[in-house]
């Protein structure tokens, strides 16, 4: 069966083409189609790039294609109806740089593969697992009853498959470590992980919350938003769209949202470029620290997803300051470990660091795969 895979992401659509039959899986083709909305102008003309580039391969037999938000609705891979899009559809409010994008890429690619299974296999799934303590907001109990009002935590294909690829490469079954993964992007999130499963996780309802983001302003104090809201006489739709579009890296440092402009703006002398990278780091170390507890110590701290794979300067100063939680790591090894597998750890140290490119398209493959089977 030929699978492709549409990992749609607020700013790139990644794909990559698969034969799978027999539990496994060869990559066929591979690309991504980044900064849209800027060199491409939208998610479904960078599904159509996509297309036109695999047109030559053959005929595809599925898509699964990577939704972000499934509220309560979905813990599992479903095959796309009208019913599935009007649930994901009314999660878009949760995820708006996500759903939405992901619902344009799916019609586009529906329209050129009308014939091929579509099924939508979602970030929420793997955090499904998070206690209630965890989970649990500090507003009115019977409000978030009402509202379905909870942490749902995001990226969970990406921290699924670094936890799984890290216990591969140690010859142990996953449920044998306590892992802190780092998934930093455009959108960044944390997840502590015990025995396999998530026991935390910082993005919360929505992916808002947690990490400072390339335009999310990540933890905020609400009543700075209130403020906001007052003294620029902004609705709740124009503070909707300034929380997920102009804050993170880009509000601080009024420049870019990506991390390598910012990092050339910082070497140059750009204070406010400096003082994003800053501030992006020293969220990072905190949940470090937190999630550390939250486990009772951890096996290792994986990075990945663009920044965690490639701006090893980034790795340095987020793991700065925490030899009391065992993490230490080697320049030469941190420096050299750009797109790669590696553990970039000193000698010695107690707590290792990883790097680990991720693979969230080999998992929804499996996942599209096994939604088929199950009918």
């Amino acid at each position: 069966m030929k699978v492709l895979v549409l990992n749609a992401g607020s700013s790139t659509i990644k794909y990559q083409l698969f034969a799978a039959g027999a539990g496994q899986e060869r990559v066929l083709a591979r690309g991504m189609v980044d900064r849209i909305g800027q060199t491409t102008p939208d998610h479904a003309a960078a599904v159509k790039k996509a297309l036109d580039e695999l047109q030559s391969l053959g005929e595809i037999e599925a898509v699964g294609h990577r939704i972000v938000h499934g509220g309560e609705y979905f813990s599992d891979p479903v095959r796309i109806d009208e019913a599935a899009v009007e649930r994901i559809r009314e999660c878009a409010t949760l995820a708006p740089l996500h759903n939405p994008p992901s619902l344009s890429a799916y019609e586009a690619c529906r329209e050129r593969l009308p014939h091929a299974v579509h099924v939508a296999v979602f970030d929420t799934a793997f955090h499904q697992t998070l206690a209630p303590a965890a989970y649990t907001y500090g507003l009115p109990y019977e409000m978030c009853a009402r509202h379905k009002l909870r942490r749902y935590g995001f990226h969970g294909t990406s921290h699924r498959y670094v936890a799984l690829r890290f216990a591969e490469i140690h010859g142990r079954p996953v449920e044998d470590f306590k892992l802190i993964t780092c998934h930093l992007g455009n959108g960044c999130s944390v997840c502590a992980i015990g025995r396999g499963r998530s026991v935390d996780t910082s993005m919360g309802l929505t992916p808002l919350e947690g990490l400072l983001m390339g335009t999310r302003a990540g933890d905020t104090d609400l009543g700075a938003a209130l403020h906001i809201m007052k003294w620029e006489q902004l609705g709740v739709e124009a503070m909707d769209s300034l929380l997920n579009h102009q804050c993170g890296l880009l509000g601080i440092s009024g420049v870019s949202n990506d991390m390598r402009t910012l990092l050339e703006c910082a070497q140059n002398g750009d204070a406010r470029a400096g003082l994003a990278i800053d501030v992006f780091c020293h969220r990072i170390r905190k949940y470090l620290g937190a999630y550390f507890a939250t486990l009772n110590g951890a096996d290792a701290v994986i990075f990945t997803a663009g920044i965690g794979e490639r701006a090893p300067r980034i790795r340095a100063a987020a793991c700065g300051s925490l030899e009391a939680l065992g993490i230490r790591i080697d320049p030469a090894r941190n420096d050299s470990a750009v797109g790669c597998e590696a553990d970039i750890s000193a000698d010695g140290a107690a707590t290792r660091v990883w790097v680990i490119p991720t693979n969230e398209e080999l998992l929804i493959c499996r996942d599209t795969v096994r939604c088929i089977q199950a009918g």
